[in-house]
This record gives C-alpha cells, structure tokens and sequence, in this order.
C-alpha cells in the first residue's frame, strides 16, 4: 500500500486517504488512484478531488481550486512527513467552530439539545487507523485506541467461537449532517430523527471511539442483535477489553436502545 498505509488524514472538509484503499469511479480515477500517495476526498459526499502523485497534484474534479477546504487539506498534504514520523501516537481534536452553524441551518439550538439530552460536542481526530474492512468490505476508520481494542476483541472473540463483524466506525460531522438531511428530505421530523440519531457534533462516532457491531445473518443495526450468541458475549467481554454499550435501554440520553452500539472508553 502506498502513502501512510494505516492513516486516514483528516481536515474540517476534506479526508487525505492513503493510496491504495479507494475504489475508482471511472478509467481516468483509476489509473490516478494506482499511482497516487494520497487520495483528496470531499466528507461531504464522498467525492475524489485530487491524486497526489510522484509528478505532482492532478485534480479529479473541475475547479479544483474552488473546492471548500481545500487551503486546509493542502496545508496537511505538506505535513504528510510529519504525521508519518509521528504515527499514530500524537492525535489531535479538529476545531468544532463549524458545527454549530450547521445545527442552526437545521434549526437545531446546540444549547438547548445538550441541556436536553447531557450529550456534548465531540471532536474529530485529526487522524484515524485502518482498523481493516467492515461488514461490507469498506475501510474501517477508528481512533487508533479503538482500532488496537476492536483488534484484540475480535481476536478473542473468534478463539471462543464468536465472529463479530463491524458495520460502522468513524463518521464525520458531514456524514452526520447528510442523514439529517436525506430523512428530512423524505418527510421526517427533527424531533422524529433525533430518537434514533444524535444530532451532528454528537454523535460518539465523530471521534472514532465508536463502533457498530453485527453478526452474520443478522441485520444491522437492529434490536434483535441482542438475542444472538454475539451480543451475550460481548456483555460479558467487551468490558475487559475497554468497550461499553452507550445506549442501554431507558438511557438518559433518549436515544432508543442500541445493543450495536458499542465504544472504547480507554482512550
């Protein structure tokens, strides 16, 4: 693998993904991506903006120079030395300046949800660790404490006859931002979607720390989870291995019961 091999460089608006890991949309992104060290890719949408190549940046997109962010995820492509020498040891909170004028445009006031629910803001990191593929063969982003937690709890999962799948790890605040957007799109409430979503800024998966957990055979991210081999062994392990369920039934948060949902309380 090219680039950082297991470092996801992260900015406000734009993810530098190590060369190697993404899949191309077209001929053109693919030969670009073959060759590239890193790839620029939009949070918002998932979009290629630009291959970092031997030669020099080609971009993948018109106007490249127009693109939101893009001063920032350039300043982190000139500093792909610096997080290579550190690894994955020096990770840092991204600014959460931007988020609170995204919750106003969906008419969310920050304050007032946090009072409500005792959620808080969450940073993103400022780098994140190939923790392998998912259930669907997607990259699997996470902190990289829960990256090595998630490693040694599969591992003795599967020793005791157990598979667990992972189904989703790090989201953005944009990715975040998007679902709010798509199911007020199709007619859903605010108040309807904030039972079973966190508002952006909120969510446990913004800092990587969190991880959706599955089982083959079963669907995701669904009550009936907790009926399987899977989850009673996870009540019972995934504490010695620095993961806790966040939303038990009746939770204080509001947030429906989610036996998936699990995060690594020992970063």
């Amino acid at each position: 693998m090219r680039g950082h091999g297991n470092i996801l460089i992260n900015t406000p608006e734009i993810e530098l993904w190590p060369g190697g890991l993404l899949r191309a949309r077209s001929n053109h992104d693919a030969r670009a991506l073959a060759r590239a060290q890193h790839v620029l890719r939009r949070k918002r949408d998932g979009r290629f903006l630009a291959a970092d190549l031997a030669e020099g940046l080609l971009p993948l997109i018109p106007r490249l120079n127009r693109e939101a962010g893009l001063d920032a995820a350039l300043d982190a492509l000139e500093r792909a030395a610096d997080y290579r020498r550190e690894g994955l040891l020096r990770v840092r909170e991204l600014s959460l300046d931007r988020i609170e004028h995204r919750l106003v445009a969906l008419g969310l006031d920050g304050y007032a949800y946090q009072a409500r629910t005792g959620l808080t803001l969450i940073a993103e990191p400022d780098r994140l660790a190939y923790a392998g593929r998912d259930r669907y063969a997607r990259p699997l982003w996470l902190h990289p404490a829960a990256a090595r937690a998630w490693a040694h709890l599969r591992e003795a999962a599967q020793r005791d006859g157990i598979v667990l799948e992972a189904i989703s790890g790090y989201r953005s605040h944009d990715y975040q931002l998007g679902i709010f957007e798509r199911k007020l799109a199709r007619g859903q409430r605010i108040e309807q979607i904030l039972t079973v979503n966190a508002a952006p800024g909120y969510s446990e998966h913004h800092s990587g720390l969190a991880l959706d957990i599955g089982a083959p055979g079963e669907p995701p991210a669904e009550e009936s989870f907790e009926t399987t081999p899977a989850f009673a062994w996870l009540r019972e392990h995934a504490g010695g291995y620095g993961y806790v369920m966040s939303y038990p039934r009746d939770n204080p948060h509001g947030i429906v019961y989610e036996p998936w949902h699990w995060r690594c309380a020992a970063a």
